[in-house]
C-alpha cells in the first residue's frame, strides 16, 4: 500500500499487522518498509514498557536453555564485552 493510503487507513493496517500479516509500504511504488506484527513472548510488563520509551530492544530470538549450554564452561578472557555493552546503554539513554 502507498503512504497516502496508509494515513488514511492506519487503523484498518494495525489491525492487519496484529492478526499476524506484513503489510508493505510503498513510496511512489517503492517499497520503504515494512508494517510486521510485535512479538514480546515472555516478555514482563516492565520489559514492555522499557522497549516502548526506547530504553531497551526486546530480543529477536528467544533465548533458551541450548544457547545457554553453548555458553556454559567458557570463560571470559577480559571484561571489555561488558564495558562495551554498558558503554552502549549508557550512551543511549
Amino acid at each position: 500500500m502507498n503512504v497516502a493510503k496508509l494515513k488514511d487507513r492506519l487503523s484498518e493496517y494495525l489491525r492487519i499487522a496484529r492478526g499476524g500479516e506484513e503489510v508493505i509500504i510503498r513510496d511512489r511504488n517503492l517499497p520503504v518498509a515494512k508494517l510486521v506484527p510485535f512479538r514480546a513472548e515472555g516478555a514482563s510488563e516492565e520489559e514492555l514498557k522499557l522497549a516502548a520509551e526506547g530504553k531497551m530492544r526486546l530480543p529477536e530470538v528467544e533465548f533458551n536453555r541450548k544457547m545457554l549450554g553453548r555458553l556454559r564452561g567458557r570463560k571470559l578472557k577480559s571484561n571489555k564485552g561488558i564495558e562495551a555493552l554498558l558503554a552502549d546503554r549508557e550512551e543511549s539513554l
